[in-house]
């Protein structure tokens, strides 16, 4: 079996598994565990779908870096729900999500699960940084769009899209993105600055939208060259030239916001699957028993056995 590693956006899944399993699936303290649960069929299923060999659990050590609100101070400020002088500031997250969280981490470990994460960044770095290191195939799975501009048939890096639900998921490659958006992987964080997202906070350039910025990119390449275009009054419309002209203190910024940080410094340790040991089923029973997690870690547990039929 070929190596294959996949990176999971952590808190994309874990949100996923929130919303799509009953709150009312509870541990015996009355702790709701749908999240939990949810997770870790959806690691169950990526694995025996896409067979991956490494597996990385990618984290948000600060899902809102303070050097990116810098940059754009709207940047994800509809989620904030404090603001924290000191450290990272606190996310809206539904109460009975956020006392999941732990567990979260707690199963990951019991069956061996890396959890990597990075001081001042968020999960999309940690993934954009090891994808760029890898040295085998690699799979992100994500619901977010932002971590299109990592894939690159050239490396075999594909992105497992969530969007549309497990049930419906979509495995994206350079001709998918561009049959999806009309521009190559390469070109998406560029595309994205100029479309903007609401999700994130990021305003665009008024009055351009994805099929503007689609065609601005075909013509001219890449921002730079598009922002030269507009300065020369070539190669645009005056209408669209304009607007990139007015836009240019947020164009001089959104770049470094929206790209993917790939070279952070990460000490990542084994990341190879492998069935569990006695000693560590023993582990996840006993958490499994305090947190009704039964049939979800059996599952994941049965999951990882089955490594060694391959």
């Amino acid at each position: 079996m070929a190596d294959r590693l996949m990176l999971l956006d952590s808190a994309s899944l874990y949100f996923r598994a929130f919303y799509g399993v009953p709150d009312t699936v509870r541990a015996p303290d009355g702790t709701p565990v749908n999240a939990v649960r949810g997770f870790l069929d959806i690691i169950t299923k990526l694995v025996t779908t896409y067979r991956p060999t490494h597996l990385v659990a990618c984290w948000d050590d600060d899902w809102r870096p303070q050097w990116r609100v810098d940059l754009i101070p709207t940047y994800k400020s509809h989620r904030v729900a404090e603001v924290v002088a000191a450290g990272p500031d606190v996310e809206v997250v539904p109460d009975p999500l956020e006392i999941q969280v732990p567990v979260i981490r707690a199963a990951l470990e019991a069956v061996g699960i890396r959890i990597v994460g990075a001081p001042e960044h968020e999960a999309d770095d940690v993934i954009g940084t090891l994808a760029t290191a890898a040295t085998m195939p690699v799979d992100v799975v994500t619901g977010d769009r932002d971590l299109f501009q990592l894939v690159d048939d050239g490396r075999d890096v594909r992105v497992v899209y969530t969007a549309r639900g497990m049930s419906n998921l979509e495995v994206l490659t350079d001709a998918s993105v561009v049959a999806k958006y009309g521009v190559l992987p390469s070109q998406y964080a560029d595309f994205a600055t100029l479309r903007g997202d609401t999700s994130d906070g990021l305003p665009g350039v008024a009055g351009v939208g994805e099929k503007t910025a689609a065609g601005l990119l075909a013509t001219h390449g890449d921002l730079e060259r598009i922002i030269e275009a507009a300065a020369s009054g070539e190669g645009m419309s005056a209408g669209v030239r304009a607007k990139i002209l007015a836009a240019l203190p947020y164009l001089e910024v959104a770049p470094k916001v929206v790209a993917v940080v790939r070279d952070l410094p990460l000490t990542v340790p084994d990341t190879r699957l492998r069935p569990l040991t006695p000693e560590q089923k023993t582990g996840a029973a006993a958490l499994a028993e305090t947190w009704a997690l039964g049939a979800a870690m059996n599952r994941i547990v049965d999951a990882f056995d089955a490594l060694d039929a391959r």
